[in-house]
């Protein structure tokens, strides 16, 4: 075990960066993550943990070996925590390959189209695993995978479901060669009642709040859907309208 006082020191440097800067990220191809039920389930889950950094007084989980481990006094932890109360630890994990393979695998994905809210992302994150989601697809300006907050939001589903960023126009191209139809949650003349869907093997696009689903995939859908709800209601908040589509693919 290591101790750092400094907050000049490289590897807090290097924390504050991480938490910030989102090319920085892709460029060390490390991610963090706080808090220690996170920690234990990253470790539960496997996930190539780098580095744990803690306050005195905090109990960590066994971790693997090869981790490094640093203790930090409480006003360190408080300048490089993303969070206004640090939960005690934070820890660096190596990022998964975020570029999605020639075809998927399974059936059931979620497209998530311009979604800029790291929490409304990590949300449905969470909720794709819980509901037995094959995975996700972002694109457009969505909210970093791998922001901080984002990855607090899963809870863990991180460690365990697969998530790829990708351009929106290489998505129909992708989707055809997985042998899945691409659907888009839209109202157009003909939308089709979600219930009305058969939604066992497909991707489906979750628009923006603000824009809703790109002109892009709208015209690549095979199909339009529309959660029923009352006339004076407009819509549903994104990770929401992503539960109700997941629910009814699982059933």
């Amino acid at each position: 075990m290591e101790q750092i006082t400094s907050r000049k020191n490289p590897l807090i440097t290097h924390i504050r960066k991480l938490t910030v800067d989102r090319a920085y990220r892709r460029e060390c191809g490390e991610y963090l993550g706080d808090g220690l039920k996170l920690l234990a389930e990253a470790v539960r889950w496997n996930a190539p943990l780098t580095c744990v950094v803690f306050t005195a007084g905090t109990v960590l989980p066994d971790l693997p070996n090869g981790v490094r481990v640093v203790e930090v006094p409480e006003d360190v932890m408080q300048a490089i925590s993303p969070m206004k109360a640090p939960q005690g630890a934070l820890f660096l994990c190596r990022m998964p390959h975020i570029q999605p393979p020639e075809r998927l695998e399974g059936g059931r994905y979620l497209v998530l189209d311009g979604l800029q809210d790291p929490g409304n992302v990590g949300t449905i994150w969470r909720t794709a695993d819980a509901l037995g989601a094959d995975g996700l697809l972002l694109t457009g300006e969505c909210a970093d995978a791998w922001n901080s907050k984002t990855v607090r939001a899963t809870m863990g589903a991180c460690f365990r479901l697969p998530v790829y960023e990708m351009q929106r126009q290489a998505v129909p191209a992708l989707l055809e060669r997985s042998d899945l139809p691409l659907y888009a949650t839209a109202l157009l003349e003909d939308t089709l009642d979600l219930r009305d869907a058969d939604l066992s093997r497909c991707a489906v696009v979750i628009g923006s709040e603000g824009s809703g689903v790109s002109d892009a995939l709208l015209h690549a859908s095979a199909k339009t859907l529309k959660i029923p709800m009352r006339a004076r209601c407009e819509s549903l908040n994104a990770a929401c309208a992503a539960t109700v589509v997941l629910w009814e693919m699982a059933r």
